[in-house]
């Protein structure tokens, strides 16, 4: 894809987490502008341009949703459920980044439309590989929609 900036919203309250997803994004060959929602409060804010995130501006429309479900607040489920209720923002993929591997919480995400569902592996090696699959697909393999706000 060459020159696409691809706009990457991560919803994720791990500061842990988050920057081992931004390290691994930062070696991928796909230039990527990143931001970052800790909560499904702040990350409808930053969707539906209201509260701190009023101005488009500050937050645009991004090109896939990496979605943590355990959030504090506002849960990922409730978070992916407006998303795709929304009739502009449900053609952005979203992709659930989670520990649950409950059978019950996969099966619930892709009944509310989730594109893809990854099981945050606990060893650094099979998370890096993780991302790594996640990048290429989402940034290299395939086209993604473009939005407008």
């Amino acid at each position: 894809m060459g020159d696409y900036l691809a706009i990457l919203l991560i919803i994720e309250d791990s500061d842990e987490d988050f920057e081992a997803l931004c390290r691994m994004l930062k070696n991928a060959p796909t230039r990527c502008q990143l931001y970052r929602c800790y909560d499904g409060d702040e990350a409808l804010d930053f969707l539906f341009h209201t509260g701190q995130y009023a101005d488009p501006a500050t937050s645009p429309v991004p090109s896939l949703i990496l979605l943590d479900l355990n959030l504090p607040g506002l849960d990922g489920r409730e978070v992916l459920s407006q998303v795709k209720q929304d009739e502009t923002l449900k053609s952005i993929p979203v992709v659930v980044l989670s520990t649950s591997n409950n059978p019950k919480d996969i099966r619930a995400c892709y009944q509310t439309g989730v594109n893809g569902y990854l099981i945050k592996p606990i060893n650094a090696i099979k998370f890096k590989r993780t991302m790594q699959i996640f990048m290429e697909y989402w940034f290299d393999a395939i086209a993604l929609p473009d939005i407008l706000d």
